[in-house]
């Protein structure tokens, strides 16, 4: 019965919020299409994910609302593929709606790297992405608009010096970190908003295909929540 309440608490909220109808600042031009797409498709996504979402934007929003940065940390297995995606979606949506003081993150259960595979869909997407440091786990500067400063990625666990260590939102989106991982230390909210992994289709026929979607799916999601914060 709880549960249920507080779903139904989430989705009224969600639907009291208004969605930002024009974005505060202008991508860059690669990315404009790709986002104008998404954000024409905010209806395609199940209400029950929708009601995840909004407890993630209402979490942004109390944030901003007590003068303190949300900072938020993506967690999957390898933090090689879901959770780097979330995070550069994260920031770019953030940066797109006007939504300040917002610092996303990534982690994982393990460090890897971030797949080539993943790095190629996130620059067809439009995002601009280079190599900084080369390796088994490189490091990368990735762009998306000319007056926000670059996002440097590269695979680490969610504790990782660099991650913020108290006071933040970790947000698994895989079901294998999520069921690893009960308890994040130092996490304010814990919530899971899995995606399936594209990695099953690695090596074969639909491998860019499958990367494609999770990469829009991700995008498509994170746009949404982010329009739902109120500053």
């Amino acid at each position: 019965m709880k549960a249920f309440s507080l779903t139904l608490f989430l989705l009224l909220i969600l639907n009291a919020m208004t969605s930002k109808e024009t974005s505060v600042n202008q991508l860059n031009a690669p990315l404009k299409a790709y986002v104008h797409q998404i954000i024409s498709e905010f209806d395609q996504i199940p209400e029950e994910r929708q009601s995840i979402l909004a407890e993630l934007a209402l979490h942004v929003t109390t944030k901003h609302a007590s003068g303190k940065p949300a900072r938020l940390i993506f967690i999957c297995t390898h933090n090689s593929r879901r959770s780097h995606m979330s995070q550069l979606w994260t920031q770019a949506a953030a940066y797109y709606y006007g939504v300040k003081d917002v610092e996303t993150y990534s982690g994982g259960t393990e460090a890897t790297a971030f797949n080539p595979r993943a790095v190629k869909a996130m620059k067809k997407a439009g995002f601009g992405i280079k190599i900084l440091q080369e390796g088994d786990n490189p490091i990368y500067a990735v762009a998306f608009a000319e007056d926000a400063s670059n996002i440097e990625v590269f695979s680490k666990k969610y504790d990782h010096e660099v991650n913020p260590q108290q006071d933040f939102a970790a947000i698994m989106t895989c079901s294998e970190a999520d069921k690893s991982c009960p308890f994040i230390p130092g996490a304010s909210l814990r919530i899971p908003i899995p995606y399936d992994d594209p990695k099953d289709y690695d090596e074969t026929d639909q491998e860019e295909t499958m990367y494609d979607e999770r990469c829009h799916q991700i995008a498509r999601e994170m746009f949404f929540m982010m329009s739902k914060v109120q500053v």
